[in-house]
């Protein structure tokens, strides 16, 4: 069965391929190991949490995997900053995939919401 494009999922699952880069990046040329770590295992849970989303058994677990990508988001933001502050990121890169978080953060609290006016819970 043929499923509509979902951009969240798709811009999610883009970045998680920016933040495996990154890793990448950070590790072999960078020598930092701990937060790049962090930030892998948050920045990829978005995507996966999304994924996983589109099976959901029902609305409350649908809405519960979205909850989920929304913190793993916000997660993803607090180890990009502490890698900028850091030194481990410059200027240019920490914006750069700063804002894509956010963008994605966005579109999370947007579709939280959403579902839950739809539900009745907000």
């Amino acid at each position: 069965m043929q499923r509509k494009p979902n951009i969240l999922l798709e811009k999610s699952d883009q970045f998680s391929s920016r933040i495996i880069k990154m890793y990448h990046i950070l590790t072999e040329h960078r020598k930092e190991f701990v937060l790049s770590k962090q930030v892998l295992r948050s920045g990829t849970s978005i995507g996966a949490n999304l994924a996983e989303s589109r099976n959901a058994q029902s609305t409350a677990d649908y809405l519960s995997k979205q909850n989920i990508a929304l913190k793993e988001a916000d997660e993803t933001k607090y180890w990009l900053k502490k890698l900028y502050e850091g030194d481990y990121l410059n200027e240019k890169e920490y914006h750069s995939i700063n804002g894509d978080c956010e963008e994605l953060v966005k579109m999370l609290v947007t579709s939280v919401k959403t579902l839950k006016q739809k539900i009745g819970k907000l």
